[in-house]
């Protein structure tokens, strides 16, 4: 497991279909307290991210976001259920990435050294990794400070030596847990058209959990509502803008159906934080 954190297929990956790139089926999982009791996370929760999609997950914090994502990793074992990885179209093995929060750059290692991590640590490097490495940065603004230390980089610059080593381990699947989330407005949302660019150049699926409604919905196809708990799906919205030209972070943001968009899902995440409150009252 990669910093990153690279991981292979969690489970079987023959149950997903050829459309799929992530399947979850009846996933139920629970974590125990220190007195010993048993408290439900998941129960018999299904859905799944098409090839070359994006898929945005929200909801209150303790819905169990982070904890889906180190289920869907192969971090945490589940309990019950399955959670598959789609194949290659060339019917190889799909592998997914996770990128956290927190950039977790390497300080004694070079930009270079940092982006190459996640190959190293399931193969050696070769030349040719390191030609492709140098060009990703070069295409993120980075080729000029390849050889420089992380030390010397601004957390922008930092997010996106990070992503260069998500995407080089070639990924059908790219798990984002808050990435941008400590950035500055204006890097967000150029790291945002990353994103959007990646899934335009090489059709990998995209699964964002985020707090930042309007990055959710700029971002992605669907927008997946969790609440409750055990945690259930209580929306699922496809989200359909009208842009002037290519879908940005910026366009999005401008179509006419943002607002309404912006609308269900506020008030879908207010109604669930209302019941919880309420529930433990």
């Amino acid at each position: 497991m990669s910093v990153s954190a690279l991981a292979t297929p969690p489970i079987d990956p023959t149950h997903a279909s050829g459309t799929d790139r992530l399947k979850v089926q009846q996933l139920s999982h629970a974590f125990r307290t220190a007195d010993g009791v048993d408290v439900p996370i998941f129960e018999r929760l299904d859905f799944s991210v098409r090839s070359g999609e994006i898929v945005s997950i929200v909801g209150r914090s303790g819905a169990g976001k982070s904890t889906l994502f180190n289920l869907v990793s192969g971090l945490i074992k589940p309990q019950s259920g399955q959670i598959s990885a789609g194949k290659r179209d060339d019917g190889s093995a799909g592998r997914i990435a996770y990128m956290l929060q927190k950039d977790l750059l390497m300080p004694w290692r070079t930009v270079l050294q940092n982006a190459v991590l996640g190959i190293e640590l399931y193969r050696k490097v070769k030349p040719a990794d390191i030609e492709r490495a140098r060009q990703m940065l070069a295409r993120y603004g980075l080729g000029a400070v390849a050889d420089a230390y992380p030390h010397s980089l601004s957390g922008g610059m930092r997010q996106r030596v990070a992503l260069t080593r998500t995407l080089l381990v070639d990924p059908t699947l790219v798990l984002l847990d808050e990435p941008f989330s400590a950035l500055d407005y204006e890097t967000r949302l150029a790291l945002e058209d990353d994103v959007m660019a990646l899934r335009e150049q090489s059709g990998t699926s995209v699964v964002l959990v985020t707090h930042d409604i309007e990055e959710a919905i700029a971002m992605s196809d669907r927008v997946i509502l969790l609440g409750g708990r055990p945690a259930r799906i209580e929306d699922d919205i496809d989200v359909r803008l009208t842009t002037h030209g290519p879908r940005t972070a910026v366009s999005a943001r401008e179509a006419p159906e943002f607002r309404t968009f912006h609308s269900r899902v506020w008030n879908g995440l207010r109604s669930h934080t209302i019941q919880h409150a309420g529930a433990t009252a």
